[in-house]
C-alpha cells in the first residue's frame, strides 16, 4: 500500500479547497476570545461566543448533512460555505457589536458550513481508486493536523500583532476561497439520481436515512471518544502546567507537538494494511491514547509531558481514521456524507463533554485530577462504542446465517447429465 494513487491534480485541488474550509474552523474559538478580550468580562464573553459557534457546528452538521444530495452536492456545499463566510465577515467587520449580535454571527459561521467536512470527505473518496481510500483518509488527517498546528500561532500573531478582527477577516477570506475551489472538484459523488434519493433521502426501496444513521451509533460514540481526549488536553493543559510550576507559554508548543504527532500517525497508518478488525484496532489505539494523556497528567517534567502528548496525538489520529473507515463499512454509499457530518457533530459533543467535565472539576480538584477524570469518561465512551459494534456485528451475523439457511432450504437439485447443479426452486 502506497500513496501513489493519491497524488494527482484533483487531489491537490481538493486539498487547497479543504484548507480554505477547515482553517476557519480551527481558528474560530481562539479568534473569538481575542476579538472581545479587551471588553468588560472579555475572557468569559469570548468563551460564551465561542460556545455559540460550537453549538452552531453541533446542530448544523447533522441537520444539513442529512439534506446533502449527491446530484446537488456542489451547490449545497457552496451555499453553506458562502453563508459561513458571511458569518465570519460579520464578526470581523462589527467587532464592537452587542454580544448577542456577535453570538448570532458566530452561530451562523459555525452552523452553515458544518456539512462541508462530510461533503468534502465524500468527494475525496471519489478522486481515488477504491483500494486507496484508506490512504486518502490518511492524507486528510495529515492535512487536518497541519491546519490545527498552524492555526493557534496564526491567530495569536495576527490578533496581537495587527488587530483582533484580522484573524476573523482572514477566516472569511479563506472560506470564500473554498467556495471557488469547489468548481475545481466533481459536481457530485456516487450515482446520484434515484439511487441517491433512495439511500440518502429516505425514498425508494431503501430504509429511511435517519434509521440508517442511527444504526451506526456505536461508531459515533467511539469517534466522540477519540476527539474528547484532544479537547481534554487543549483545555486543561495550561492549568496543568501551572500546577507543575511550568510556564503557561509552553502550552502552545506542546499542543503543536501533539498536532504534529497526529499528522505523523495518520501518515504511518496509511502506509500499510493493519491486522485485526477495525473496532479492535480502534480500542487498542484509544487505550494507548488514554494512557498517554494520563501519563501527561502525572509526569512532572516538561519533556515527559511533551513526549506523552506527541505519542497521544500519533495514536489518536489512527483511532479517528478507524472510525471513518468503519463508517464506510456500516453505511451505504448514499448515506456516507450525512454519516460523516453526524460524526463531525458527535466529535464536537465529545470534545465539549470532557471539556465541561474537566472545567467543572477544576473548581474543586487539581488539574491532574480533572484530566484523569476526563480520561475515565473517554474510556467509558470507548467501551460503550466497542460493545455496540460487537452487538451490531452479532446481529448482522445472525441475520446472514438465517438468510443462508432459508436460501439453502429453498434450493433444489436437477441433473444436467454431467453434474448436479443447485438452483432456487422458481415457480
Amino acid at each position: 500500500m502506497t500513496y501513489r494513487d493519491v497524488v494527482s491534480r484533483q487531489v491537490l485541488a481538493w486539498a487547497c479547497t479543504s484548507i480554505g474550509a477547515r482553517m476557519p474552523v480551527a481558528m474560530a474559538p481562539l479568534a473569538l476570545v481575542f476579538l472581545v478580550r479587551e471588553r468588560p468580562g472579555g475572557y468569559s464573553l469570548g468563551a460564551i461566543i465561542a460556545a455559540a459557534y460550537v453549538l452552531g457546528e453541533i446542530g448544523g452538521a447533522p441537520v444539513l448533512g442529512m439534506r446533502l444530495r449527491p446530484e446537488r452536492a456542489r451547490v449545497q456545499l457552496a451555499v453553506g460555505l458562502a453563508v459561513g463566510t458571511v458569518g465570519f465577515l460579520g464578526l470581523g467587520v462589527f467587532p464592537g457589536a452587542h454580544p448577542a449580535v456577535l453570538a448570532g454571527f458566530a452561530f451562523v459561521a459555525g452552523g452553515a458550513p458544518a456539512a462541508a467536512t462530510g461533503g468534502l470527505r465524500t468527494l475525496l473518496s471519489e478522486l481515488v481508486p477504491a483500494r486507496s481510500v484508506a490512504q486518502a483518509l490518511s492524507v486528510e488527517s495529515i492535512l487536518t493536523a497541519g491546519v490545527w498546528a498552524v492555526s493557534p500561532a496564526a491567530v495569536a500573531g495576527l490578533a496581537l500583532g495587527v488587530a483582533p478582527r484580522v484573524p476573523l477577516l482572514l477566516a472569511a477570506g479563506l472560506m470564500a476561497w473554498s467556495v471557488g475551489g469547489l468548481w475545481l472538484l466533481p459536481a457530485r459523488w456516487g450515482g446520484g439520481g434515484a439511487e441517491g434519493e433512495g439511500e440518502g433521502g429516505g425514498g425508494g426501496d431503501g430504509p429511511p436515512l435517519l434509521r440508517v444513521l442511527v444504526g451506526a451509533w456505536p461508531v459515533y460514540v467511539a469517534g466522540a471518544a477519540s476527539l474528547a481526549l484532544l479537547g481534554l488536553a487543549e483545555l486543561v493543559l495550561p492549568a496543568l502546567l501551572e500546577q507543575r510550576g511550568i510556564g503557561v507559554g509552553w502550552s502552545g508548543p506542546l499542543l503543536t507537538g501533539m498536532a504534529v504527532g497526529g499528522g505523523l500517525g495518520a501518515f504511518v497508518y496509511g502506509l500499510r494494511g493493519w491486522p485485526g478488525l477495525l473496532r479492535t484496532r480502534s480500542v487498542v489505539l484509544m487505550a494507548g491514547t488514554s494512557a498517554c494523556v494520563a501519563l501527561a497528567a502525572l509526569i512532572p517534567a516538561t519533556a515527559g509531558i511533551a513526549v506523552a502528548l506527541v505519542m497521544g496525538g500519533t495514536l489518536q489520529s489512527g483511532a479517528m481514521l478507524t472510525r471513518n473507515l468503519s463508517l464506510r463499512e456500516v453505511l451505504p454509499p448514499g448515506a456516507l456524507a450525512a454519516g460523516y457530518s453526524v460524526m463531525y457533530a458527535a466529535s464536537g459533543v465529545g470534545y465539549a463533554a470532557t471539556g465541561s467535565l474537566a472545567g467543572a472539576l477544576l473548581k474543586v480538584a487539581a488539574p491532574s485530577t480533572a484530566i484523569l477524570a476526563g480520561v475515565c469518561l473517554t474510556v467509558a465512551m470507548t467501551g460503550v462504542g466497542w460493545w455496540g459494534e460487537v452487538r451490531r456485528a452479532g446481529r448482522s451475523g445472525s441475520s446472514g446465517r438465517a438468510v443462508s439457511a432459508v436460501v439453502e432450504g429453498e434450493m433444489g437439485d436437477f441433473d444436467t447429465g454431467d453434474q448436479a447443479v443447485r438452483t432456487p426452486n422458481v415457480p
